[in-house]
């Protein structure tokens, strides 16, 4: 009995040490994970194509791929490209790491 009582007190001070961490991050509004809201260029190419599409349409950034992203100065700077031979501009986002902010949308002619 006294071992089902320790068992018991045990989960239910996990549990509550679980909840409280994970309501501090979610109500805290300062925090960052380590790696930035937007670590890997998976990331920052998934939000451009986000973006890009109901401003430029999505059938046309559908015809730029693939799309690239490099990471230059803590922002990510990401494009679509164009066919062999074919000559125009493509859409470009730059997209902040730390916090995932959009800095600049273009497409190019």
């Amino acid at each position: 009995m006294r071992m089902l009582l320790l068992r018991c007190l045990l989960v239910l001070v996990a549990t509550g040490t679980v909840l409280a961490s994970q309501t501090a991050l979610a109500g805290d509004p300062t925090y960052k994970p380590v790696e930035g809201f937007v670590p890997t260029d998976d990331v920052a190419i998934s939000i451009a194509v986000a973006i890009w599409g109901p401003i430029y349409g999505a059938d046309q950034i559908a015809h730029e791929k693939p799309y690239h992203a490099k990471l230059i100065g803590g922002v990510w700077w990401v494009f679509g490209s164009l066919p062999p031979g074919y000559f125009g501009g493509v859409a470009e986002a730059r997209i902040q790491k730390i916090d995932g902010r959009v800095l600049g949308v273009i497409h190019g002619k």
